[in-house]
């Protein structure tokens, strides 16, 4: 089934919030570190970005699936946060969530994400979609895409 891409309304916030913490749960594991932001955003925190990024959240069966967040700066979009629900990852929602997040920054010359080092998947999905390496600090791995 194809997920439903739609803006992120604010009574969303909550449901954004609990979807973010069990798709980093994976990433908390595989670094041994549950300090990690995604996982100690709060939700007083998610309410402050709402107004200054834009939510996209993705819906399967009425039920939210995925869930991407974005800004842009000059001509570069800032692309945070892509996650998917543990139960619907690998059947494309991850790259449609971040095809429609670059198609809603028309004006944006450059996207960039980061990821860490161990996460191959993403690492692979964001290489699949026309991301690049750009730089590498710690155990953050910083890509981009231009068009």
């Amino acid at each position: 089934m194809h997920p439903a891409i739609t803006l992120a309304a604010p009574e969303d916030i909550e449901e954004i919030l609990a979807l973010q913490l069990l798709a980093f749960h994976r990433e908390g594991e595989l670094y041994s570190d549950f300090s990690i932001p995604p996982l100690t955003q709060t939700l007083d925190q998610i309410r402050a970005d709402f107004p200054r990024k834009l939510f996209l959240k993705a819906t399967v069966a009425g039920r939210l699936a995925g869930s991407v967040r974005g800004s842009q700066h000059g001509a570069t979009c800032l692309v945070e946060r892509l996650m998917v629900h543990p139960d619907h990852q690998r059947q494309g929602i991850g790259a449609a969530l971040l095809h429609a997040l670059e198609d809603r920054f028309p004006t944006a010359h450059r996207f960039e994400l980061f990821t860490g080092h161990k996460s191959e998947d993403n690492i692979r999905l964001y290489q699949k979609l026309g991301y690049a390496e750009f730089h590498r600090e710690g155990i953050l791995v910083s890509m981009a895409k231009t068009r």
